[in-house]
């Protein structure tokens, strides 16, 4: 079993390994570069939330990864981490009206730009420069149209680029303490422990009560 020595070390040289996409980009003489990432594509409830975060080159807090790889503790912590030391972080979300009006991928789109946009707002007032600029977006596995502002598209980008998995953690803690919230309103689906997704105790739910306001109607077709 690794020592806390070796797992420290290992989560440090992960760190600098996922901290290479954005070196080479600021090296390019690009200063702010955002992640982006969503939450909540596949539940049957809730909305898509999504998070751009803009983090600073030195930025050294080992731990970082994709949401999905870390314990629901651990997110908690590194979400405190992150939205003190990020230079900027904008959240977005589409609820589930405008997923079942326009389906899942273009309501994520449109999660996704609003999270740039609030970004690019906070990114002036953090720095307290107004001519504080994004140079570059890092988004995991999607490519936004009509963006203003050069982007990349990463395949796994939230377990490769650190800023991305920064995203990845901000959007997820986000989205789980809405779902948490919702159940309190609507106690029939355990939203608090599936955050919407389809477990047998939501199942469960739906059969005998029916689908709540917060359910995607379209993501219901196909329930037996």
């Amino acid at each position: 079993m690794a020592t806390k020595e070796e797992r420290l070390r290992k989560q440090i040289e992960r760190l600098a390994e996922m901290k290479r996409t954005e070196d080479e980009v600021r090296r390019q003489g690009i200063r702010f570069v955002a992640g982006v990432d969503e939450v909540g594509r596949g539940p049957l409830a809730g909305p898509v939330v999504t998070a751009a975060v803009v983090l600073p080159g030195d930025f050294d807090v080992p731990g970082i990864d994709d949401s999905k790889k870390l314990s629901e503790k651990k997110r908690e912590e590194l979400y405190d981490v992150i939205m003190e030391k990020a230079l900027a972080v904008g959240i977005g979300q589409a609820d589930w009206h405008q997923i079942d009006e326009m389906n899942i991928l273009q309501a994520t789109k449109l999660a996704m730009r609003e999270a740039i946009d609030h970004a690019r707002e906070n990114l002036r007032r953090r720095t307290g420069e107004d001519r504080a600029q994004i140079g570059r977006v890092l988004i995991d596995a999607v490519t936004l149209e009509g963006l203003d502002i050069p982007q990349r598209s990463i395949v796994r980008g939230d377990a490769k680029v650190l800023c991305i998995a920064a995203a990845s953690i901000v959007a997820k803690v986000t989205r789980d303490r809405m779902m948490t919230a919702w159940s309190k309103v609507y106690p029939y689906y355990a939203f608090e422990r599936n955050k919407g997704y389809g477990t047998k105790a939501h199942y469960e739910g739906l059969r005998a009560h029916g689908p709540c306001p917060i359910h995607r109607k379209t993501f219901l077709r196909n329930m037996h």
